[in-house]
């Protein structure tokens, strides 16, 4: 725990060095985001504060099972968390994951299945999820998925029994099985939703505690320490908490398992330059995606890999928010009031059942596709560019508008906390909702004359049962009642579908194809497979701790 940890006296980056150098340590350098490599080049020496066979930064799915998996090994690990709990998203998903391979539990519901059923699936050349997979990475994914299942027994994951949806590429239905809720529910991020996710973190948590794995919460890893700034082994890293610098060495390995990119606008807009920053992450503000630890390790030299994946329009990289009016709105997730951050998340959103009950308008009023659709096209409609001069990348914010009778037909209460002030506004007529709207994201005003133009061409819809401008199947109901309402309704990010490049053992590889000896990567963090949901996470965080675990210690 984080608790015991001896603080050393804060230090700058720069006055690190100077105290490493005097003390004539073993020789290295540091390469670090923000460190110039002539400065790297004059370290000599590093102080490890602390030391272990493997580091493993980030303490969510992929995480917990690299620590496990190492500590099956006899290898020592400390666990880097930011965070003030463990989990990252995979607290607060619904604890669905997609392992098969003919585990015992498939072979006691009879379910036939085979590694090759699942490398057969994961290479479909007709799935976008599974067109530009590295197929030797689903190779070794395939082949220790049913190792995987049987692993999370081992460490007390406890399951519901069978369950029929599939996902993805996946052809067999019984491959998805859900682990059991959390029965505390203080320790449940977003209680009373199903967050089954968080039996299976805690369970490991709890499982990786007793075997001696030391957790470190409220610590940000702040550079990745190799012996050269481009070449030589990783040896560990440097930690930020509570304004203290200290370093971890990593006798074995160091283990990225940081949860992906989506949340770092500049990152994920190399991928696609529309993301701009209206759209907002999954699962923030609990748990980030800053992609920090993947920039930290492409400082020192780790390549991206299988970057087309993200793109592929498949799976939840883009997603229809499912709660309006609300910052954070994604499927089936909701923060209650009696959430631990519901402080921070100020609001749990309007549920919407009917799609009918809404028509969505984008930042200059108009509609611009069926409301009842959420398929990539949707999304794709919804950051079309809308002839703002001053935003040519991104859509700009979409808000649902609705009446007083929406509101009672969808059974809704439109105050806090139900709503956030920021992300909902209301007015006696279309034009004063229009001039309400005061949100960071929308730049420009809406016109409220647009806007009621958009309503009352969309009440005739209604009158003739046609929707001739988008097609949406027989349009029910006029916006006619006033108050009438603006709420939130944004895409929102979720999967981080490709990141570093990694071979079969989950050991990060170089922009020249080379190992960089010492650093694994799995997760989302990683590239190459674009499965959604908590399988690859931790297939990927096993492999790489049973292979750091195993591997020769270095002697610095």
């Amino acid at each position: 725990m984080s608790e015991n940890l001896k603080k050393p006296n804060p230090v700058s980056r720069r006055s690190f060095l100077k105290t490493s150098v005097a003390k004539g340590a073993a020789g290295v350098a540091v390469a670090a985001v923000g460190l110039h490599p002539k400065e790297a080049e004059a370290a000599n020496s590093i102080t490890w504060h602390r030391s272990a066979d493997v580091v493993v930064v980030g303490a969510g799915v992929s995480g917990l099972a690299c620590a496990c998996a190492a500590r099956d090994t006899g290898a020592s690990v400390i666990m880097i968390e930011e965070n003030f709990d463990i989990g990252g998203r995979g607290i607060m998903s619904g604890g669905s994951i997609q392992l098969g391979g003919g585990h015992s539990l498939q072979k006691k519901y009879g379910t036939v299945d085979s590694a090759d059923m699942i490398f057969a699936d994961w290479t479909r050349h007709d799935h976008p999820a599974s067109r530009y997979s590295d197929r030797d990475i689903v190779r070794k994914f395939a082949d220790e998925n049913a190792a995987t299942f049987e692993f999370l027994l081992a460490h007390g994951v406890q399951f519901t029994g069978r369950e029929q949806a599939g996902g993805g590429a996946s052809t067999n239905a019984g491959r998805t099985y859900q682990t059991v809720e959390w029965h505390i529910p203080s320790q449940v991020i977003a209680p009373n939703r199903g967050r089954n996710g968080s039996g299976l973190v805690r369970r490991l948590e709890e499982s990786a505690r007793k075997s001696g794995v030391e957790i470190l919460l409220k610590h940000s890893m702040t550079s990745i320490i190799r012996e050269n700034p481009k070449s030589g082994r990783v040896l560990g890293i440097t930690v930020r908490s509570n304004g203290n610098t200290i370093n971890v060495q990593a006798r074995k390995g160091v283990y990225v398992g940081t949860g992906g990119n989506s949340g770092n606008v500049n990152f994920r807009r190399t991928f696609d330059p529309r993301l701009t920053e209206e759209y907002q992450q999954a699962c923030a503000p609990y748990a980030r995606q800053s992609g920090d630890a993947e920039l930290m390790s492409m400082a020192i030299g780790a390549a991206l890999w299988a970057t087309a994946l993200q793109t592929s329009e498949s799976g939840a990289a883009i997603t229809k928010t499912a709660h309006i009016g609300c910052q954070w709105g994604y499927g089936s997730l909701v923060f209650e009031t009696d959430s631990p951050i519901f402080h921070l998340a100020r609001a749990t959103g309007l549920t919407v059942a009917n799609w009918q009950d809404v028509i969505m308008v984008n930042q200059v009023g108009k509609r611009f596709w069926s409301e009842t659709d959420g398929s990539y096209k949707f999304i794709a409609a919804a950051m079309a560019y809308n002839g703002d001069p001053d935003k040519l990348n991104g859509g700009g914010p979409i808000w649902a508008i609705f009446d007083s009778d929406a509101v009672a037909r969808e059974r809704w209460n439109p105050k806090p906390p139900n709503v956030d002030p920021l992300y909902f506004a209301s007015g006696a007529t279309l034009k004063e909702l229009a001039a309400n709207i005061n949100n960071p994201y929308q730049k420009r005003p809406m016109p409220g004359t647009v806007l009621q133009e958009t309503v009352e061409r969309y009440n005739s819809f209604v009158t003739s049962g046609t929707d001739t401008d988008f097609k949406k199947p027989k349009p029910m109901y006029k916006i006619e009642k006033p108050p009438f309402y603006a709420a939130w309704a944004t895409p929102i990010l979720h999967d981080s579908l490709t990141g570093l490049r990694v071979n079969t053992d989950q050991q990060v590889i170089d922009i020249h194809g080379q190992v960089i000896p010492g650093l694994y990567c799995g997760g989302e963090s990683m590239g190459g497979l674009a499965q959604h949901g908590l399988g690859r996470d931790l297939v990927s965080g096993r492999i790489a701790g049973l292979h750091a675990g195993k591997s020769k210690s270095i002697k610095v």
